[in-house]
């Protein structure tokens, strides 16, 4: 079924993004955005965190998330263990929130924007996964070209 593919992708994804987060040696290095990149992979790492929390835990599984995406891409120097306990955090809601989905839930409409095409709970899902390998492949391409 589905609900446990996209349950084992995001695990692994999320496992492998702190796995990446914990092969910077130098911890400040997280926060380092050289010429011509926007996002350090601190940053990346928090958007990730905060997109997973709103875009699964709130409004799918209702947990009272409430996004604050500036921040996502404005705070600094988070320590390294901070970040990994988010890691951890959103892995569970992840997890207890898709277990509850059902066939006929992965069909209804999803809407994010009043502007935007409708979608299904599944094709959303499915997306959610490709955005958090983008941004994954992101993160390995700094740490590597930092250190």
């Amino acid at each position: 079924m589905l609900i446990e593919t996209l349950i084992k992708l995001f695990k692994r994804d999320l496992e492998r993004l702190k796995t990446e987060i914990c092969l910077y040696k130098n911890e400040s290095n997280l926060w380092v955005t050289p010429k011509d990149i926007s996002n350090s992979a601190g940053n990346l790492c928090l958007h990730l965190v905060g997109n997973l929390n709103h875009f699964i835990g709130a409004t799918i599984g209702n947990t009272g998330y409430v996004r604050q995406r500036d921040l996502e891409f404005s705070l600094k120097d988070v320590p390294r263990e901070a970040l990994l306990q988010q890691v951890d955090a959103v892995i569970i809601i992840i997890e207890n929130t898709l277990k509850t989905l059902t066939a006929t839930d992965l069909q209804k409409e999803y809407k994010r924007r009043v502007n935007e095409d409708t979608m299904t709970t599944e094709y959303f899902l499915v997306h959610l996964t490709m955005h958090l390998a983008y941004h994954l492949g992101q993160i390995n391409y700094h740490r590597r070209l930092i250190e």
